[in-house]
């Protein structure tokens, strides 16, 4: 008999969600989030709670941008169910000329195979900290 594991790759789920995002497929995009999820960004203060919540928060900050795309620089499982991920996005708002470029760090948490906990952190040093803290907390 096979001793396969069978918890969920974190950094294949990642991947596939960062590509549902950048396809804004907002219906599969919300299949990774559990639905008392909570998403947080330590740079704009922001916490925000539920399925629902995060789905309208994607939608309206994706939406304003005429184009958008998302990249995993890096992305590592931590273990404890614990993900750490350097996400750069970039795009042009709608009736703008002008592009932007973000870099963030993101801590994820997962169970069966959902987000539960989505924390982004402008700087990739303390969201990378955070998430080895969390990750050895959890053990």
């Amino acid at each position: 008999m096979s001793e396969e594991s069978t918890t969920p790759d974190m950094v294949e789920l990642g991947r596939r969600f960062v590509e549902a995002v950048n396809r804004r497929d907002y219906d599969a995009v919300m299949h990774f989030y559990a639905p008392d999820a909570v998403w947080e960004s330590m740079g704009m203060a922001a916490r925000i709670e539920g399925a629902a919540a995060i789905r309208g928060f994607y939608e309206d900050f994706i939406g304003a941008y005429e184009e958008h795309r998302s990249e995993q620089e890096e992305v590592l499982d931590l273990g404890n169910g614990v993900a750490f991920s350097v996400i750069v996005q970039q795009g042009r708002l709608a009736g703008s000329t002008a592009h932007v470029r973000m870099r963030s760090g993101a801590v994820t948490t997962w169970a069966d195979g959902l987000i539960t906990h989505h924390t982004n952190y402008p700087d990739v040093d303390e969201a990378r900290a955070a998430a080895e803290r969390l990750a050895q907390e959890r053990g």
